[in-house]
């Protein structure tokens, strides 16, 4: 188990000379002992360990989840340190599940993460079932992301649900401490009112505040990251909502359909975003960490194609290089989504990218979808920029090779997507937990998918 934190160069010769060890002597057939050369296997395995322990060694102690972020260079906004975000720690309870799979800790030390993880979601406030888009670690309580959005989320509640379910699935055939938290799990999930966020129509509403009601009057419409939200409202055994509020919602009564391409490459739904413009990464990866789009239809769409194409149109855009950035390119650096940037946090695509800034959750987390190019691009960073991209918790969140750019932070929402798409990438693990859900398939079936 690795815990301690070595630089790319060390950690490729630790690393190789492990591999090529016969443990009967001498040297593996498949690989030579060539300092500083990581096979593509190896190589994943070193990102996805090390990025698994923002999760774990990087978690917020009293709550046992993720931290919103964690800056390295010691800078942060105020009273920032110690908040813990619902979504990203949605991510970071499928990458602990990830790390049992990978033995990087015991069963033991994950079930007992567990139980803190889930006894703290159990206890804060929520609303209607949901949990807010942020807390306080140490005392549990709500913290505003904006004015009006003190309340309910249900977007970043889905991507907690959407971990909550495959940590019951994993656990509910096991002992009776596994057990228990398997029932937990399914209570917080079944505990989530999907059908109170629609306020009375056929379409989601992203925020709720006992405060300002429904002030922000932010209706969910596709194609963005949200997808799973509409997918586990319908799945919902207890607050269930209506087939045609995913259809009227969502699809937007069909729109969601489009013949937009980009760089020849069909995007097949309408990104919500400005008339032909394609949007950041995430789109593609937040929904899909435990909802398999392989072979994944309905009426409008064929999802393996929509996650496929929009990473494709990305490394496109690389190639393209319209602003001739440093170091772009389908080999080099290439994958904008939501990260921090040059001028703050930003989300990046090929329509915005005004400073040449890359996010390797970008490229690394579509590796399903794309896996030479994306392991092409973990490679040049590891070769070519090395230990200005690389820390304690695997690569830094956003660097600008053009700009001489490296800052030292992590988000959490940025990490826990490369844990758990490079673990979908091996074996489908997390994709198998998640679809094997008999209430999942449900409402997978009443929304009218198809999933071979």
């Amino acid at each position: 188990m690795i815990r301690k934190v070595f630089s790319l160069a060390t950690l490729s010769v630790v690393l190789t000379l492990s591999a090529c060890q016969n443990p009967n002597g001498g040297t593996n057939n498949k690989q030579q002992a060539v300092h500083d050369t990581l096979t593509d296997e190896a190589l994943i395995d070193l990102v996805q360990q090390q990025t698994f322990q923002y999760f774990w060694d990087g978690a917020e102690p009293n709550s046992g989840l993720a931290r919103e972020r964690i800056h390295i260079d010691g800078e942060y906004p105020q009273n920032d340190e110690n908040v813990i975000t619902i979504g990203g720690s949605g991510f970071g309870l499928m990458s602990i599940l990830v790390g049992i799979h990978n033995e990087f800790i015991t069963k033991e030390e994950g079930l007992a993460r567990f139980e803190k993880a889930l006894n703290f979601l159990d206890k804060v406030e929520r609303f209607q079932g949901a949990w807010s888009h942020w807390y306080f670690g140490d005392t549990g309580k709500p913290k505003a992301f904006s004015k009006n959005d003190d309340g309910g989320d249900i977007v970043e509640t889905a991507f907690m649900a959407q971990a909550l379910i495959t940590i019951r699935e994993y656990y509910k055939g096991g002992n009776e401490a596994e057990k228990t938290i398997a029932a937990k799990a399914d209570e917080l999930w079944k505990g989530i009112n999907w059908d109170f966020y629609r306020n009375g129509k056929d379409v989601l509403y992203w925020h709720w505040s006992p405060k300002h009601g429904w002030g922000m009057n932010h209706a969910i419409q596709g194609f963005d990251e949200c997808m799973i939200a509409y997918i586990l409202g319908a799945s919902s055994p207890t607050h269930a909502i209506p087939a045609a509020t995913y259809h009227k919602g969502w699809a937007r009564d069909g729109a969601i359909r489009t013949s937009i391409t980009k760089y020849d490459i069909p995007t097949i739904v309408k990104h919500n975003a400005k008339d032909g413009e394609v949007g950041p990464l995430f789109w593609s990866h937040y929904s899909f960490l435990g909802l398999n789009p392989n072979g994944l239809s309905d009426q409008y769409a064929n999802y393996q194609d929509v996650v496929t194409n929009h990473a494709k149109i990305h490394i496109a855009y690389a190639e393209d290089n319209p602003k001739q950035f440093k170091g772009y390119g389908a080999d080099k650096g290439w994958g904008w989504t939501a990260s921090y940037s040059t001028n703050g946090y930003n989300a990046h695509h090929p329509d915005n990218d005004p400073t040449g800034v890359v996010s390797p959750t970008a490229a690394i987390s579509s590796i399903p979808y794309t896996p030479k190019e994306s392991i092409s691009f973990m490679r040049y960073l590891k070769d070519s920029i090395g230990d200005d991209v690389w820390g304690k918790y695997g690569f830094y969140d956003a660097y600008s090779e053009s700009e001489n750019w490296y800052p030292q932070r992590y988000l959490a929402i940025d990490q826990g997507p490369m844990v758990v798409m490079i673990q979908n990438y091996k074996d489908g693990f997390i994709w198998n937990l998640f679809m094997g859900a008999p209430d999942v398939q449900e409402g997978l079936k009443k929304l009218g998918f198809s999933a071979r």
